[in-house]
């Protein structure tokens, strides 16, 4: 997916196994992020950088929805010790990590193997993609400022 493209109406499943639709976010702007894994440093670090700044995200007209291929029983428990406002989608088939082209060969301590790249989709009200910052860009530590940048 690429700046210009129309996101996918059906997003998947949330941490609660509810139906997750583009059109549930219609009028406002929805931050679509894709992480590695739930209950990590720097997958910790994002989450909650986008929990601090979540009112003035709101205030902006954006939602926030996460993505990782973890399950919603992984969800919930990162959900719960972090104390996320938002909704996680679990996309345990590894559709829309796909579709969105975030998953691929990855490499770390010299072992290669599958994963997801720490990428963010900005979605407009129409749900078209505005934006796309990607692995390089995104710094943990202040991604709700770059997203409101």
């Amino acid at each position: 997916m690429n700046v210009g493209d129309k996101a996918p109406e059906l997003l998947g499943h949330d941490e609660n196994g509810n139906e997750v639709r583009l059109s549930d976010f219609k009028g406002r702007k929805l931050v679509l992020y894709f992480y590695p894994k739930d209950l990590t440093s720097g997958c910790t670090t994002e989450a909650c950088n986008l929990r601090d700044n979540y009112e003035g995200l709101r205030n902006g007209g954006y939602e926030v929805l996460g993505v990782s291929v973890d399950d919603e029983k992984k969800h919930q428990r990162f959900i719960a010790k972090h104390e996320l406002p938002f909704h996680l989608i679990a996309d345990t088939e590894k559709q829309l990590v796909e579709q969105f082209g975030v998953w691929g060969e990855k490499k770390m301590y010299g072992r290669t193997y599958m994963g997801t790249f720490r990428t963010t989709f900005i979605i407009n009200e129409e749900g078209i993609i505005e934006r796309v910052i990607t692995p390089k860009e995104i710094k943990v530590k202040e991604h709700a400022q770059q997203i409101l940048k």
